[in-house]
């Protein structure tokens, strides 16, 4: 299958002309769907759920290089799948893309890897635990874990270990996506303590800082009026975090969800409405990049801005996704994704 077949094939089960972002408010007949009151099941939902249609397993990083340069660092592999079912050989409707990109004050570097499923060249294994794509590899135990990938313009290798729980998002992992109801399975690791080396054009450099995990699996995430979201994930100097989206309608309304999450692992789900996200300014391109982001609930008023306005995922299906710095009744820093601009 040549590159242009293959791309096409990994596209069309979340394709953009499709209703929602990425065609992920599209009715999710014959597939499984998130339902209340999940039991889940470790370590084996650490791995894939082929019954479902789409799926990832998604790493952001801030990091610090010895001279005080910040960094960003992502890290993603997504399943799709053309029927909810799993299978061997080319015909295994499962589909694979791997996302990864480190983001510097002055430039954003981005790969991306296109897989079929069924012939071993990308996939999850729960126990032991490893995802992977091509060369690109996440694996580990999720108290210590490595993560590797690499494209023409970086590469890096990274050793992660876990400082704290996992946490659950909503109603104790399902989180609710619209007011009709579209919902997935969500939660994190927001505690990992992450070092090791970037490879890039001007050379090695060591770099240690925080990341967070995220693991998300539905059939229909989105209604079919939403177009894209915000996400936040924020780490705050006192320990505390907060995971907060905005979901964007066709009537200019927006969902909206968060969890606040203390330093010893409680947390305390916000629903529709708790979250206000705010545009405060637009980068070349009309993609906001200066937000202000409240959580009255918790005394939270803070202003998030990107460290590089220019933090596009020029991928199959794009998007904008940086590092952040938080300023105003907390500090700190954190990620930024954006989806549904163009």
């Amino acid at each position: 299958m040549n590159v242009k077949a293959l791309l096409l094939a990994i596209a069309l089960p979340v394709a953009a002309f499709a209703q929602g972002f990425a065609g992920l408010g599209t009715d999710a007949e014959g597939f499984a769907v998130p339902r209340p009151n999940p039991q889940f099941d470790f370590p084996a939902d650490h791995g894939a759920h082929p019954d479902y249609r789409i799926e990832w397993w998604y790493v952001t990083a801030n990091l610090t290089s010895e001279d005080g340069t910040p960094y960003g660092l992502q890290w993603t592999l997504f399943r799709s799948a053309l029927a909810p079912e799993d299978g061997e050989g080319w015909t295994a409707p499962q589909f694979w893309m791997g996302n990864a990109a480190v983001t510097t004050p002055d430039n954003h570097y981005v790969g991306e890897r296109l897989a079929r499923g069924g012939i071993g060249q990308a996939g999850v294994i729960a126990d032991p635990f490893e995802a992977w794509i091509d060369d690109w590899m996440l694996k580990g135990d999720w108290q210590t874990m490595r993560m590797t990938a690499s494209a023409p313009d970086f590469a890096y290798d990274m050793t992660l270990t876990a400082e704290g729980p996992l946490i659950f998002h909503g109603d104790s992992g399902y989180s609710v996506k619209s007011a009709t109801g579209q919902a997935s399975y969500y939660y994190s690791q927001p505690f990992f303590a992450i070092e090791g080396v970037l490879q890039l054009p001007e050379g090695d450099i060591p770099v240690s800082g925080n990341a967070w995990l995220d693991r998300e699996w539905s059939s229909q995430p989105l209604a079919d009026n939403q177009t894209g979201w915000d996400w936040f994930s924020l780490s705050f100097d006192d320990g505390n975090k907060l995971m907060g989206f905005r979901l964007q309608q066709t009537d200019g309304d927006n969902y909206t969800s968060a969890t606040w999450i203390t330093p010893d692992g409680k947390a305390t789900p916000y629903p529709d409405g708790a979250l206000i996200a705010t545009p405060l300014a637009l980068n070349d391109n009309d993609i906001p990049v200066r937000w202000r982001v409240e959580l009255p609930a918790q005394g939270v008023d803070v202003t998030v801005a990107a460290i590089n306005d220019n933090a596009w995922m020029a991928t199959s299906i794009p998007y904008w996704e940086g590092p952040v710095t938080v300023s105003g009744s907390r500090d700190g820093i954190g990620y930024l994704e954006m989806t549904g601009y163009d």
